[in-house]
This record gives structure tokens, sequence and C-alpha cells, in this order.
């Protein structure tokens, strides 16, 4: 797997972009298969950063109902990413 491949888009929210501004950490979409080594090294290589720490979560699929029908929604993986003092991804500066 290629670091594109691993992470698939960053996650701005509220409380991902509190983490951001207080703590210096970043919040990314991920593939469901990668794990914290990948995403460490994913994120070093395509953001010229250093990492400190990656946390994980992985949401299950949800059943939902439109009208009559049930579906599933995906199942995400979701990396939050310490960066060490110093260090900034641009993509999040603020305008």
């Amino acid at each position: 797997m290629t670091a594109y491949d691993i992470i698939k888009k960053p996650v701005i929210t509220e409380k991902s972009e509190m983490l951001r501004r207080e703590y210096n950490k970043y919040t990314f979409e991920v593939n469901t298969k990668a794990n914290k080594i990948q995403i460490k090294k994913a994120v070093e290589e395509l953001f010229n950063v250093k990492v400190e720490a990656v946390s994980t979560l992985n949401s299950k699929p949800v059943v939902k109902r439109h009208g009559m029908k049930l579906y599933k929604t995906q199942a995400k993986k979701k990396a939050i990413v310490k960066l060490a003092q110093g260090n900034t991804i641009t993509y999040f500066k603020e305008v």
C-alpha cells in the first residue's frame, strides 16, 4: 500500500479543529486495514512532519432505513495523529 492508499481524506469538524489548535493533533480518515505504524509512515511521507503518536478508532457499519429499504453504512477508520512540537501541516492552516 502506498501513502495515498492509506490516508483517504482529512476530517474537518469542530472537534477536530479544537484538537488541532490546542493539542497539535490532526484527524484523518484512513484505510480500514492500515495499522498505526503504516499511518505514521504515510503522514510523515506525505506532509514532511515528525509524528509523535497515532490513535485509531473503528466505527462499525450502522443499519439505516430509507422508506421501506434497509441499508448499512460503510465501516470507517479514523486516525488522530499527534505531531511533534513545532511541526504543522500547511493544509490545515487558518485562513
